[in-house]
């Protein structure tokens, strides 16, 4: 598996710099998904009303989300469900494990779903002896590699063909080949083997229905519905957040998701599952368990601010559009959520100590604001956790520079002497109007300069200040 961790990623992202393979990768999904996005909302009307209807929507949902819990659990239940709660991740995977064991159950097959690798399910499967087989060609691939996704939507774009058909001849034992036709036959005939004998199939969800207790599930391949719909019990893992109010919501949000995550206007396979199936001829599972996590997320619910990080629906356009994320990839995050929406989501999650360099892994040009779908408001989410990381554990040594700045220039003298003083020292770096990079002794001997001019130049003081200009003036109109 990937090693990298959050508290490295300013190492990650020098090393993903460096990696001329995946920049050319990142080049070409952000191209393809932006440009297929901009042609596929084209095909709507009143793009910008649609957003600003989902956004009230998931506002209003989030605001009342118990009431709505309440009510999904309810019909849920009635249509044949069994709703399972987790506080958290190792809650979650001990009830799933359970479940498994429950039905002495050996073969398991899984549909792509974050929420999953939040928890780190398979990890926690596999160390009980279970191993569950992922059957999204993508999270297959990157499961053979033993890695983690580096796209919400496309977890193996950072690998070539030529490392997918090495891949499959190391771990499926194939002929070498680079037909492409050919490894995705591999793949199929290996997972439909997995299909057909698998006792438990887990998914994640992509939203919730409280009106009538069902959940939907959105994909490309059909994996899914062979995931769901043959084994005989199908364990769905959920976020509390993934709920909207009515089946009739759905209309804006499966307008929306598609075209803004791969510029499709619609999703291919789009399946709705209510219950358990109704007689033994019907399609679906005897059995359906839908785990309802919170894992951190009513503590998000509970701030405004960080309320709206809980509306992101996992389209993956902040990501695409993102000049950091464009330029390192996923991997760089060192967690399960890259991009934009992990640079907020992950911190709130697993603690803003461990994370607390995300927040600042972006440019604030508010492009992931700008393509949202659901109108979050990236920016301030992110303004807000670096507030949050300053009041967390403030530095004695800047927290004493500025308290000696502020006694310091907080009167007029001292004021006048600091600015003279800095006018003079300034000599010893600058060149013309500018200072630039300081890597040398000045840069050691103040840090904040070292900083500052690492990637841009920081302007000089002027050589008379404003008051001296003003004198000056002064004493002429008078002569």
């Amino acid at each position: 598996m990937n090693h990298v961790t959050a508290e490295t990623f300013d190492q990650n992202a020098k090393a993903a710099l460096q990696d001329s393979q995946l920049k050319g990768a990142l080049n070409n999904l952000t191209n393809t998904f932006g440009e297929r996005r901009k042609i596929a909302i084209q095909s709507v009307n009143n793009w910008e009303g649609l957003r600003e209807k989902a956004s009230k929507i998931k506002a209003e949902t989030l605001k009342n989300l118990d009431k709505y819990l309440e009510k999904f659990t309810e019909n849920a239940e009635k249509a044949g469900a069994k709703i399972h709660w987790a506080i958290d991740g190792k809650e979650a995977n001990e009830i799933i494990l359970g479940l498994i064991k429950e039905r002495n159950a050996k073969n398991v097959v899984k549909s792509k779903s974050m929420v999953s690798e939040e928890t780190h399910l398979n990890a926690a499967l596999e160390k009980a002896g279970i191993f569950p087989v992922e059957t999204d060609l993508g999270e297959w691939i990157i499961q053979l590699a033993e890695e983690t996704p580096s796209h919400i939507v496309v977890p193996a774009i950072h690998k070539t063909k030529k490392q997918i058909a090495d891949l499959f001849v190391e771990k499926v034992g194939i002929l070498p080949t680079d037909d492409v036709d050919k490894l995705t036959q591999t793949a199929r005939n290996f997972l439909r083997e997995k299909f057909q004998t698998s006792e438990v199939g887990i998914s994640g969800v992509n939203f919730g229905i409280a009106e009538t207790g069902t959940i939907l599930i959105l994909e490309n391949e059909g994996n899914i519905r062979l995931t769901t719909g043959l084994p005989k019990t199908h364990i769905a893992l959920m976020g509390i957040e993934k709920l909207l109010p009515q089946l009739s919501d759905l209309d804006i949000f499966l307008k929306l998701l598609p075209r803004s995550g791969t510029g499709q206007r619609l999703t291919t396979y789009q399946s709705l599952i209510t219950g358990t199936k109704r007689d033994s001829e019907a399609e679906g599972p005897e059995e359906l368990h839908i785990v309802l996590l919170d894992n951190g997320r009513s503590k998000m619910l509970s701030h405004p601010v960080t309320r709206q990080s809980l509306a992101c629906i996992r389209c993956g356009a902040c990501l695409n559009s993102c000049p950091v994320y464009q330029q390192i990839g996923g991997h760089a995050y060192g967690s399960v959520y890259p991009g934009p929406i992990g640079a907020v989501i992950t911190p709130q999650l697993n603690g803003i100590e461990k994370n607390k360099q995300l927040p600042f892994a972006s440019s604030l040009c508010g492009a992931c604001r700008e393509v949202c779908p659901v109108k979050i408001d990236i920016p301030e989410l992110l303004l807000h956790l670096r507030a949050k990381v300053a009041e967390e554990k403030p530095k004695f040594l800047e927290s004493f520079a500025f308290k000696l700045y502020s006694k310091a220039w907080a009167g007029n003298k001292s004021y006048e002497l600091g600015t003279k003083t800095a006018r003079f020292m300034q000599k010893l770096v600058a060149k013309g109007e500018k200072i630039g990079k300081q890597t040398s002794l000045m840069g050691k001997l103040a840090p904040p300069l070292g900083n500052w001019t690492e990637f841009r130049d920081a302007p000089t003081i002027a050589e008379k200040s404003f008051r001296d200009i003003w004198k000056e003036k002064k004493v002429k109109s008078k002569g």
